[in-house]
């Protein structure tokens, strides 16, 4: 069988449990993946035939696909802020939001890297940390941003810990994993102080699992989406609470958020004592991140 007549075939398999438009471009990306051959490189080199190995590859992923294995966990493979990410079921796949979440913290923590070289009282490295890590995509993508900052990440997961600490190795990224309940407020006190808390946590209610699709309910980890509807805040407010604690004056808490609870999220954080909360929309006009400062 010849990359043409593999792509074809691929693409009308796909068709199957994927509109046409979608089918097609899942077809490209896992004929560029088992070929290393892009679209341009399939209409040149198209008539030549597939290897044992690649026909292989290539069923394998199709029969993954047809029973709605997302994409990204079928190549084990997943792109954020322009880097190549190591995914399995063990974690969530990154989302293009949260990239948007990573630049705006990295915006404000170089303005701050900058004030620090006039002011003696701000640090001049700057440490984070990512509560609630999955792959590793929040602070492996800040390390590689702001260099010079120290970068921790934490999470519940053994599994998840074990996808993000191979990401980091991958894309030699030096980050300080550790793994903690952040829910369990004894464990609080091992933790260091930080100039930044970012977190991407669970924010889904389970009433909303309705309207989410089949390939992200049987696939992707519920530990890391969904709250109960009784306390949707259940992990800001417990953040909120950690950074009281664990974050310096004029230090800076980062969310991503559920698109429907903004002003929730805006009042949990006022009612909490921090000042200047800003909650901003995403690309597409959503309410997604919030960024709140502790009061000196």
């Amino acid at each position: 069988m010849t990359v043409q007549e593999a792509y074809k075939r691929t693409q009308m398999q796909l068709y199957e449990v994927y509109d046409n438009r979608e089918a097609t471009n899942i077809a490209d990306q896992v004929m560029a993946f088992v070929t290393g051959y892009s679209r341009t490189d399939r209409l040149v080199r198209g008539h030549e035939p597939l290897t044992h190995a690649q026909a292989n590859k290539l069923t394998l992923y199709t029969l993954q696909l047809l029973q709605h294995v997302p994409l990204q966990y079928v190549l084990q493979e997943a792109w954020f802020a322009a880097m190549p990410f190591f995914v399995n079921e063990s974690v969530l796949i990154p989302r293009p939001e949260t990239e948007e979440l990573v630049e705006w913290v990295a915006q404000e923590a170089r303005s701050v890297q900058t004030q620090a070289t006039t002011d003696a009282t701000v640090s001049k490295s700057t440490t984070i940390i990512d509560i609630g890590t999955g792959s590793g995509c929040i602070p492996i993508a800040l390390k590689k941003k702001l260099p010079t900052a120290t970068v921790h990440a934490l999470d519940v997961s053994p599994g998840a810990l074990a996808v993000a600490r191979r990401n980091a190795s991958t894309l030699e990224a030096a980050i300080t994993f550790h793994e903690t309940d952040i829910l369990q407020q004894m464990k609080w006190q091992y933790l260091p102080v930080f100039d930044i808390i970012v977190s991407n946590p669970p924010y889904i209610k389970e009433s909303e699992k309705a309207d989410m699709h089949e390939n992200v309910l049987d696939h992707e980890p519920h530990l890391a989406l969904f709250v109960p509807d009784a306390d949707a805040l259940l992990f800001y407010r417990t953040i909120a609470q950690f950074a009281q604690q664990h974050l310096r004056p004029r230090g800076m808490l980062f969310f991503e958020i559920n698109e429907a609870l903004g002003k929730e999220t805006t009042d949990l954080l006022i009612s909490q004592g921090f000042i200047n909360v800003e909650l901003r929309k995403d690309m597409q006009g959503k309410d997604r991140m919030i960024k709140a400062i502790l009061p000196a």
